[in-house]
């Protein structure tokens, strides 16, 4: 599983989603939008928007999210995968 994680420098949404990533052993690149603008346009193309956090799950985007629902999607994404 691929998960990138769209953040701003000060914004305490992206510092808890990472938080739990990180507790559950959970990898993940971080692209700060605000120290880098290219991952601002990025983020932009793929969704519209710049909100912080942004992820991108294997190609799934989740957008200005919380730990609830990242773990809520992580939950479904794993349930599919064992499925298929």
């Amino acid at each position: 599983m691929s998960i990138i994680v769209y953040t701003k420098t000060e914004c305490p949404w992206s510092k808890h989603v990472m938080e739990y990533l990180r507790r559950n052993g959970i990898p993940f690149e971080e692209r700060n939008m605000t120290e880098h603008l290219e991952f601002r346009t990025e983020v932009e193309e793929k969704t519209g928007q710049s909100k912080s956090p942004t992820l991108d799950i294997d190609g799934v985007l989740l957008s200005n999210v919380g730990v609830q629902e990242v773990a809520e999607a992580l939950v479904q994404m794993r349930q599919l995968k064992s499925t298929t």
